[in-house]
């Protein structure tokens, strides 16, 4: 999966999971808490959503470090080293 496909993915999870529109101004470099306002249990249903959208994506909640969740871009390096491992 390229890059631009996992943006792509992560953005319309978070616009499913935070009822936004999928072309609001979502880049590498936003804030998943600051500007997006994730809270714990959003971050969960994100989490999830992103499972069911990227084929062979499985998240063990308890591994996650909080920098993951600092920009879309952190998430996205983390995702992508997940399917890397899968």
């Amino acid at each position: 999966m390229t890059t631009a496909v996992l943006l792509e993915e992560i953005k319309g999870a978070l616009a499913e999971v935070l009822n936004m529109e999928e072309n609001q101004a979502v880049t590498w470099d936003t804030s998943l808490f600051d500007e997006l306002h994730l809270d714990s249990t959003s971050v969960l249903e994100l989490l999830m959503t992103l499972e069911d959208r990227i084929e062979g994506l499985e998240i063990d909640p308890d591994e996650l470090e909080p920098d993951v969740f600092n920009t879309v871009g952190s998430l996205a390096v983390y995702i992508e080293k997940q399917l890397v491992a899968a």
